[in-house]
């Protein structure tokens, strides 16, 4: 009987099709995906990815029609000046009551997940991060973005498609390099499809969230990058973000010790707003201790401020890329692009402090073209004669700031030069980068987003050699008491009654200073009790072991980021 039913399935094309599928994904399953199917995957999380973005993004265009209703969305911040104050007022209120609500049912600390927490999901989790909080980080940042808020939409669409990508790791079972290079997958496509701009999205894929650029990683991270901008493409068309005026070009050579004097100027601009938006956060999280507020009220209040705010300064409203393209035009003077520019970095500085969600890549983009246009309207009344156009320093600045932000001098380049195509721009983007980077980035941990992570104690800007430590418990590594190589337990206890001891809970950043300052060839792992009780012993920690651990780790780190 079983011999009929195998010579039916081998004579049923259906059979043989459901066989082979099943066979496959098993494999997939159990033994992971080879090069082609990995890349079939990387296709398929590519197209979710970009559609996400897309999504998102129509999701924020309808809520800002809806709620200001206008029907020109590129003219939100020219209709918002029009409509009464109270109504300008009231938006980001009533978005701060439902994202407060959002947030304190959902997550478990009321906080929004953004990029940084992306950078930690491929280098401490496998390349995971939270689902139910992530899809409510997502939902919450895009009633920010369109009931006012004055943030980016960037940063939530990467936390949205890495959630995409974790699921599928779930279904997979995959391993941590398959992961970190699917998350990037996700990565790449969100800010392709975000930007239109592929090459950008597959380098910040590679040099933000995985860290290095393995060539192992490179063509899945390039097909879904280019799945995301065909995704974007097909919606709103093949046309930039911006729309730049001709800028020549001709004294571009005479013109460089300019922009490197703008490099320095964005990145100290740069420094100031990020510093800014942590001591938000400080100030906004203290007077919340101190008047007990719940946090669920926190983004409604600074909706408050917002909305006062935008009543005369409607510009901070959203995303702000209607104010980006008048800087980039050179349609602004140069009072107008300094106020702008202070104003939209206290508003970006109350939306991440009051906890209301959304990113910080356009905000920085804002106010980078607003702080270049200022710098060229001043160079270009200085030198006429070698000076080309204000807007030039206003490409340029949007680089600059918006590089030193995100840690992110290559996919920055790129970005902006994919906004114009220009090769001559690019190089001017280039030199003024390159300082803004260098300067910027002394200013913080490395990055806006690195140091967000630092903040949480989440040590990643110093590289695996630090963050790695994090990865193993005592516990993961001891050596039990029955194991024929354990101490015996009154030289385990010798060592208790001295004070030195691990918790199980303790990592090895914790344990290998404690083997310095006591000099002990192990130490005891103990699982802490109540104080009236002595604690249970677990078993032993070597030195040795906690070494070895370690090497293995970086060996293999080092074997991923250079295969």
């Amino acid at each position: 009987m079983a011999a009929d039913d195998d010579k039916m399935t081998r004579s049923d094309p259906r059979s043989r099709l459901s066989a082979y599928v099943g066979s496959g994904w098993h494999v997939i399953r159990t033994r992971g995906p080879n090069q082609v199917q990995f890349w079939l995957i990387a296709l398929a999380i590519g197209i979710a990815g970009g559609t996400a973005a897309m999504l998102f993004r129509r999701g924020i265009d309808a809520l800002q029609t809806f709620l200001y209703g206008t029907d020109d969305i590129t003219q939100l911040h020219t209709w918002a000046g029009t409509l009464p104050w109270f109504w300008v007022l009231c938006i980001p209120i009533m978005g701060g009551l439902v994202v407060g609500g959002i947030l304190h049912i959902f997550t478990p600390d009321g906080r929004v997940r953004t990029v940084a927490d992306v950078i930690q999901g491929a280098a401490l989790n496998g390349g995971r991060v939270e689902g139910r909080a992530g899809l409510a980080s997502a939902f919450a940042s895009l009633i920010t973005l369109g009931t006012g808020g004055s943030s980016g939409r960037e940063g939530p669409v990467v936390h949205l498609a890495a959630v995409i990508s974790s699921k599928v790791l779930k279904w997979l079972k995959a391993d941590g390099v398959t992961g970190r290079d699917l998350l990037g997958c996700a990565v790449a496509a969100a800010v392709s499809a975000s930007f239109n701009a592929p090459i950008a999205g597959a380098l910040f894929a590679l040099e933000v969230v995985l860290r290095h650029f393995a060539i192992h990683a490179f063509a899945p991270i390039v097909i879904a990058s280019v799945a995301g901008t065909v995704i974007n493409r097909l919606e709103f068309g093949g046309l930039t973000e911006f729309t730049l005026p001709d800028a020549s070009m001709l004294q571009f050579y005479e013109e460089l010790p300019a922009f490197l004097l703008l490099g320095a100027v964005c990145g100290v601009v740069a420094g100031v707003m990020m510093r800014a938006m942590f001591a938000a956060e400080d100030v906004a999280s203290h007077i919340q201790a101190r008047i007990g507020l719940p946090r669920w009220l926190r983004p409604a209040v600074a909706g408050a401020l917002l909305g006062a705010l935008a009543i005369w300064y409607p510009h901070i409203i959203g995303v702000g890329y209607e104010t980006t393209s008048l800087a980039l035009t050179g349609q602004l003077g140069l009072g107008s692009a300094i106020l702008f520019a202070v104003i939209k970095t206290a508003a970006v500085s109350v939306t991440i402090g009051g906890r209301m969600g959304g990113g910080v890549f356009s905000p920085s983009l804002m106010i980078g073209a607003l702080t270049g246009l200022a710098f060229g309207l001043i160079a270009t009344s200085i030198f006429p004669e070698v000076s080309g156009s204000s807007s030039l320093y206003a490409l340029a600045g949007m680089g600059g700031v918006a590089a030193a932000v995100l840690g992110a001098p290559i996919s920055t380049t790129l970005i902006v030069f994919e906004l114009t195509g220009d090769w001559a721009t690019g190089l001017a983007v280039m030199v003024t980068v390159s300082i803004s980077t260098a300067i910027g980035t002394r200013l913080v941990d490395r990055s806006y987003f690195l140091t967000q992570l630092e903040r949480r104690g989440v040590h990643l800007a110093a590289g695996p050699q630090a963050y790695l430590l994090n990865l193993f418990r005592a516990s993961d590594v001891m050596r039990v008491m029955e194991d024929e190589g354990a101490p015996s337990e009154e030289a385990c206890w010798t060592l208790i009654e001295a004070g030195d001891y691990l918790d199980a809970q303790s990592t090895l950043e914790h344990a290998l200073p404690a083997f310095d300052r006591s000099g002990a060839v192990f130490l005891p792992v103990v699982q802490l009790t109540r104080s009236d009780q002595p604690p249970t012993l677990l078993g032993a920690l070597y030195h040795v072991d906690a070494l070895r651990a370690y090497n293995r780790a970086l060996a293999a780190t080092a074997a991923e980021e250079h295969s």
